[in-house]
């Protein structure tokens, strides 16, 4: 069986258990710089453009055949 030998996710060098995952203080601080930059945000569709959720009651209200304004 082969052993793992765990790589820095920066430069790919091994890592140090000091810094681990990472094998630097310099590896470290580029991934905080990375984060705090916004390198790793996640991209999202806005596709609902009412985040309070106002238009869904009258696009529930219009598929049950009643008017927006009846509760």
């Amino acid at each position: 069986m082969a052993t793992y030998d765990p790589r820095c996710p920066i430069c790919g060098e091994p890592t140090s258990a000091n810094f681990r995952p990472f094998c630097s203080r310099r590896c470290a601080d580029v991934d905080l710089s990375r984060w705090l930059n916004g390198a790793y945000a996640i991209p999202v569709a806005d596709d609902d453009a009412d985040e309070d959720g106002d238009d869904i009651t009258a696009e529930m209200a219009a598929r049950n055949g009643s008017p927006s304004g009846d509760r």
